[in-house]
């Protein structure tokens, strides 16, 4: 199979170049910022990949919209839940509008997190580093060393939960905007999970009762401009581990959805959040919700992409540590089509590679 590396000179050393760029901590933004016109050699992505950026969808396609207005109208709340159930099966992200939190939050949200972005690198180096899953971590590229070809991002990131996260860890310029948005992303989170249980046919707190919403990950991506947006992307084609993701973006453009083996350009609804399906609850749903691949294209325009997400998976796990389709959503007629698996697997998998789709739940599927 041909790669990025096969159009670049035996002398490169792509290991070092990769680690040069990631001890200068200056991101991607330092790039951008810097005025260059094409890219690093590491950032340049296989042919198969840039090859599929142009199969975008030619149909005007578009993601659900689902207004939340009413939610505890029973008659409204039946039409919701079903509307939550189909989107979740057949496209696995869906927006939500009048979802209970003012549209002058989610922009100083954005505001704050660009604002972080926008520090001069000295300023943000002191959060510059590799260790995952907990504190607060600023970096370019998750993935940086297990990738194949790193893409155009940097990443505030900040685990918020289920221990809470001391606000002055974060970082002054975003601190307070941060820990608010905790508070409202798991709001609107925890109502979407209502209307996901009850369309399993579960009681609308199981989700909660699980801990679906405690464990917490906040991510706020920087997509800056990139001189050479056809030869690497903004974040590769991969589906999300946890139950269910919540996000917020800026009105550039940039996220494509897979749907019907077509890519689906998402345009930005101003204040409307995007929820998507992760491989856990397509896991725990026994299938019947969908996990699907998304991607970001790397941004053409003056102006940086600022998409701020929040990733929500459970805190407590089964007995010694492990979990599986939820039980009562099994029967002789509707067998489990994935086996039960333990914490250590499902971090294991994630933490072993590169970002990509669903290669756990290929993994746990039970063959026949």
């Amino acid at each position: 199979m041909a790669t990025a590396a096969d159009a670049t000179p035996p002398s490169y050393d792509r290991m070092k170049a990769v680690k040069e760029f990631d001890e200068s901590k200056m991101g991607v933004k330092g790039l951008s910022d810097s005025g260059i016109t094409s890219i690093p050699e590491f950032f340049i992505h296989p042919p198969h990949t840039l090859s599929d950026l142009k199969l975008t969808s030619k149909t005007a396609r578009s993601l659900p919209v689902i207004d939340l207005a009413d939610l505890e109208s029973a008659d409204r709340r039946r039409t919701i839940v079903d509307q939550v159930k189909e989107a979740a099966k057949t496209w696995g992200f869906f927006q939500v509008v009048n979802h209970g939190v003012p549209v002058s939050v989610l922009d100083e949200t954005i505001r704050a997190v660009r604002a972080f972005h926008d520090q001069p690198r000295d300023v943000k180096a002191k959060y510059y580093k590799r260790e995952e899953g907990r504190g607060v971590m600023y970096a370019s590229n998750n993935d940086l060393y297990r990738a194949e070809a790193a893409s155009w991002h940097d990443s505030l990131q900040a685990w918020m939960g289920p221990e809470p996260l001391p606000p002055e860890e974060l970082p002054e310029a975003c601190r307070w905007e941060v820990a608010a948005w905790d508070g409202h992303a798991r709001g609107v989170a925890e109502k979407v999970m209502e209307l996901l249980s009850e369309g399993l046919g579960l009681e609308r707190g199981r989700f909660k009762e699980l801990t679906f919403s405690e464990s917490r990950a906040f991510v706020g991506h920087c997509y800056p401009y990139c001189p050479e947006p056809d030869r690497t992307v903004g974040i590769t084609a991969h589906t999300d581990p946890g139950i269910v993701t919540v996000l917020l973006q800026n009105g550039i453009k940039g996220l494509q959805v897979k749907h019907d083996g077509e890519w689906v350009e998402v345009s930005p609804v101003h204040g409307g959040l995007i929820i998507n399906v992760g491989d856990f609850l397509q896991i725990v749903s026994n299938g019947d919700y969908k996990s699907v691949q998304h991607r970001v294209v790397a941004n053409s325009e003056k102006e940086p992409r600022i998409s701020i997400v929040m990733f929500f998976n459970l805190s407590k796990w089964k007995g010694s540590g492990h979990y599986g389709p939820l039980p009562e959503l099994l029967s002789p007629e509707r067998p489990a089509i994935y086996r039960d698996f333990t914490a250590q697997e499902f971090f294991d998998n994630f933490y072993s590679k590169g970002l990509d789709s669903k290669s756990f739940i290929e993994k746990i599927e039970i063959q026949n």
